[in-house]
C-alpha cells in the first residue's frame, strides 16, 4: 500500500510537468555544481556556507530528479584538483558528507533513492568514507534513482586509471593491440555500469567541464546555467529538460 502511495505521487508529480515531453526525460544528468564560492562572496559571507547551501540545492535537486523520473544524476562533489584548495576549506567540504548523508538519509530511503560513487574513495578521510559506506549500504537495496557523487573524481586520472587495469589484463591474457576496443575501455571506467549521460548541466555561467566525465559526455547535450549552484532549483532543472528536448541528437549522424 505504501508503495502504491508512492508511485502515486511519483506519478501527480510528473503530471505537474505538461508542458515537457515525458517521453523524452533523459535517463542520465550529470550535472557540474559550480559557484557556491561566488555565491558566498557576492553576500560577503565565508566560504563554507556557499558550499553549505550548495548541499541543500543537492537534496531539493535530487529529489526533483527522482520525481521527474530520472534514473541517473551524478553530481560533481569534489574533484582531484580540488585538494590544492585551502587546508580549512577542504576539511570543510569533506566533513559535508557526514552531517549531510546523516540528515538527508532518511529521505533518499523513503524517496528509493539509491547512492553510488565514483571516483578515488579509498582515499577520503576515513570519516567520509565511513558516511559514504553507510549511506550505500542503507540505499543498496532501492530501486529508484541512482545518485552518484563523483568525488575525488578527475576524468584524466579515471582514463589513467582504466588503462593501467586493461593493460594488466590483457598482458595477463597475452592480448594484442588489436583487441582494444571503445566498449572494452568504457568496462574499465568508474561509470561502468552506467549509461553515458545525455546531458551535462554546468552552473555559474563558466562554459568548460573541468575535467569531469571526459570520455561519457562524448554526445551529450551541455547546458551551461547561469545560475550559481546555490540558486538552482526545481524550475532551472526543468528549463534545462526543456531545452535539451528542443534539441536534436544525431551522434554524429544526420
Amino acid at each position: 500500500m505504501f508503495k502504491n502511495l508512492k508511485n502515486k505521487k511519483k506519478s501527480q508529480s510528473i503530471q505537474e510537468h505538461s508542458d515537457s515531453d515525458l517521453h523524452n526525460i533523459p535517463e542520465h544528468i550529470a550535472i557540474i555544481m559550480d559557484g557556491n564560492g561566488r555565491w558566498a562572496k557576492k553576500r560577503k559571507l565565508p566560504r563554507i556556507k556557499g558550499h553549505y547551501e550548495g548541499m541543500q540545492t543537492v537534496k531539493k535537486i535530487t529529489k526533483a530528479a527522482s520525481d521527474m523520473g530520472i534514473k541517473y544524476l551524478t553530481l560533481y562533489a569534489f574533484s582531484t584538483e580540488n585538494w590544492s584548495r585551502p587546508e580549512s576549506e577542504v576539511n570543510y567540504i569533506m566533513n559535508l558528507p557526514v552531517n549531510f548523508l546523516k540528515t538527508f538519509l532518511p529521505e533518499l530511503i523513503e524517496n528509493n533513492v539509491k547512492v553510488e560513487t565514483i571516483g578515488f574513495i579509498d582515499n577520503l578521510p576515513s570519516s567520509t568514507l565511513k558516511a559514504i559506506d553507510k549511506a550505500k549500504e542503507d540505499t543498496k537495496n532501492n530501486t529508484g534513482m541512482k545518485l552518484i557523487f563523483a568525488i575525488n573524481y578527475g576524468g584524466r586520472a579515471e582514463i589513467v586509471h582504466s588503462v593501467k587495469s586493461l593493460y594488466e589484463q590483457l598482458s595477463k591474457k597475452q592480448a594484442c593491440a588489436e583487441d582494444i576496443t571503445e566498449a572494452l575501455i568504457s568496462e574499465y571506467l568508474f561509470t561502468n555500469k552506467y549509461p553515458d549521460p545525455d546531458l551535462l548541466i554546468r552552473t555559474s555561467g563558466e562554459q568548460r567541464i573541468s575535467n569531469f566525465l571526459i570520455w561519457q559526455v562524448s554526445y551529450s547535450e551541455f547546458i551551461f546555467n547561469e545560475k550559481l549552484w546555490p540558486d538552482f532549483d526545481k524550475n532551472e532543472l526543468e528549463n534545462c529538460i526543456k531545452i535539451y528536448q528542443s534539441r536534436q541528437r544525431r551522434f554524429g549522424g544526420l
